[in-house]
């Protein structure tokens, strides 16, 4: 019998590769910049974005409106704010018009995007903003208020203000004005120096025009190694911190994903719904990058929540791709509108973030003829790992095979590689691993070793090179595929003066897949009532506990460390489902 090791040396899951999947990928581009002039270019007219509110107004860009507005705004960062290459800039909008003008000019200054959750409460923004460094921010004008106190404890001297409905036709784009600000009061006022985003874009194009510029030069020296995107993470440790992904690293994941779906897709023929958040790093590697490449039109939605909101989108729009994850399938399969008229152009669906129930993807084949594939990845890895091919039968409960020119082991805890069918922990290595962590060399070396990412994720691998996730090594709780930390609910709760002990653990929700319960012990009055404000004072709403248990005890190690497997245990039981 071979060794674990020439088992995984042999790369069986090749064996799984069709002629659409190919096992090296030649360097097409070597900056994103240049990827997006191309893809402007080929596909000129073509609409590429569009944003559709929930009840159905709307408005579009074509790729050469795309082209032209980004290279306003990279004109603008550089020649008017005066920022220097590699300058960070961070970006916090929900899906909308402005975010793809933003990030890609943001990359055509040859500036670092930073992408920052619109969630975040003002503590969250100022420790996202101070470690990144960010000197530019473009914020979404709904969440301006919590910049009024921490913007002189950050390092962000320059503010970009834009709107949900910058850029609709100019009716359509007062008359959301007007009931954001008036009826429901979801525009604030802005207490701190701001500049609208259309006035940064006129300002861009006039000094385009006065003093001759293009925009290329911005980027034409940037190297595949070079870094684009600060991509924040809990990482394998639940420490916020900033993976850096670089041009290249980018540039691979966007080809390994479009070598995964080429059976399903036709260039200049698709549209995927965007339901998920451009800023997290799925939507903005698999929806903004890869079908931007090859000329899809993205169909944008600023909140998928209520589900009702994607009602509109799939029912106006020709969606041939859809990306999301399990809850948001689920939520779906419980709309009547969704059942009743599925989308008629559908193709194929991609699942990601959290674990897809084998029962979903069985609902979902039934109600659209088509099928969910399943992928596993990490903000570390850009982040697509493994894919379930679409051109196979898909294995239900598995997470696929490899990408084309990447490598995995699963090793034991002497780092030792496993046999095919024994669990071990999940180590990747291939073009697309990030360069490390923003200034964390001791987190960096905690995850990255010999050339290794070690994922913190248990899994299983069979003969033909399947992986099936089994188990996550470290505690960290996934809510509606957003990552939410132990530590750092904890930490916010033990800060009540009434609380002695606090530890919080991951329990199955039927609605968000996971929710946040804290178990706590008493030193004083408090309700769980008085835990929830305090937390969503400094939390974002995802991470609030949903549920909270009080104890006279916690169980615990000799040393004193609380025992969350025992916590999470005990809940598994009393609650039938273990």
């Amino acid at each position: 019998m071979n060794s674990p090791q020439a088992f995984y040396d042999a790369r069986p899951w090749t064996r799984q590769y069709h002629a659409s999947q190919t096992e090296t990928s030649a360097e097409q581009f070597r900056s994103l910049p240049a990827m997006l002039v191309e893809s402007a270019r080929r596909f000129d007219k073509q609409k590429a974005f569009t944003t559709c509110t929930a009840n159905g107004m709307n408005g579009r860009l074509t790729f050469a409106q795309v082209e032209e507005a980004s290279d306003a705004f990279a004109i603008y960062l550089r020649e008017h704010l005066g920022v220097a290459p590699g300058t960070r800039v961070a970006v916090q909008m929900p899906n909308c018009l402005s975010y793809p003008i933003a990030a890609f000019g943001v990359l055509k200054a040859g500036c670092v995007l930073v992408n920052v959750n619109p969630l975040y409460t003002a503590p969250e923004m100022e420790k996202q903003f101070v470690d990144s460094g960010a000197e530019v921010l473009v914020i979404i004008d709904m969440f301006v208020d919590k910049l009024t106190d921490i913007l002189p404890r950050t390092p962000v001297k320059h503010v970009i203000t834009t709107t949900i409905g910058l850029l609709f036709p100019p009716v359509v784009r007062q008359i959301l004005f007007l009931v954001q600000k008036y009826w429901s009061r979801m525009i604030p006022e802005c207490k701190v120096a701001a500049t609208p985003m259309m006035e940064a874009l006129d300002t861009g194009r006039r000094l385009r025009t006065e003093k001759n510029i293009d925009p290329s030069a911005y980027w034409q020296d940037i190297e595949p190694s070079d870094l684009a995107l600060l991509q924040y993470t809990g990482g394998t440790t639940g420490v916020a911190k900033g993976a850096m992904l670089t041009h290249g690293n980018l540039l691979t994941n966007m080809q390994q994903i479009e070598s995964m779906g080429r059976s399903h897709t036709e260039d200049g023929k698709e549209c995927i719904l965007t339901a998920l958040p451009l800023y997290h790093v799925f939507a903005f590697t698999a929806n903004l990058l890869a079908f931007y490449r090859i000329g899809g039109h993205n169909i944008l939605v600023p909140s998928p929540r209520p589900i009702q909101n994607l009602q509109r989108a799939i029912q106006n729009y020709p969606i041939t791709w859809i990306t999301g994850v399990n809850t948001l399938f689920n939520a779906l399969l419980n709309e009547e509108w969704f059942t009743v008229y599925p989308p008629a152009h559908l193709k194929a669906s991609i699942a990601g973030g959290t674990a897809l129930h084998s029962s979903v993807a069985k609902r979902w084949r039934e109600a659209t003829g088509t099928p969910i594939s399943e992928g596993y990845g990490l903000t570390e890895t850009s982040p697509l790992v493994t894919f379930n091919p679409l051109d196979t039968e898909p294995r239900p409960g598995s997470i696929g095979i490899p990408v084309p020119e990447t490598e995995v082991r699963l090793v034991d805890a002497d780092g030792n590689p496993v046999a095919p069918g024994e669990p071990g922990e999940l180590i990747v290595r291939g073009p697309q691993v990030m360069a490390g962590y923003w200034e964390k060399p001791e987190e960096t070396g905690k995850t990255l070793k010999d050339g290794w990412l070690y994922t913190g994720d248990i899994a299983v691998m069979d003969d033909d090179g399947y992986l099936r996730i089994v188990d996550r090594k470290k505690d960290m709780i996934l809510v509606s595929g957003f990552n939410v930390y132990p530590n750092e609910v904890e930490d916010c709760i033990s800060k009540m003066d009434p609380v002695h002990e606090v530890a919080v653990i991951g329990v199955p929700d039927k609605d968000t897949g996971e929710a946040v319960r804290a178990y706590i012990i008493k030193r004083g009055e408090v309700t769980a009532e008085d835990v929830r404000k305090h937390c969503q004072n400094a939390l974002a709403r995802y991470k609030v506990p949903k549920q909270i248990e009080f104890r006279d005890e916690l169980p615990t190690t000799p040393i004193g460390k609380v025992l969350r497997k025992d916590l999470r245990a005990e809940y598994m039981h009393q609650h039938g489902q273990q």
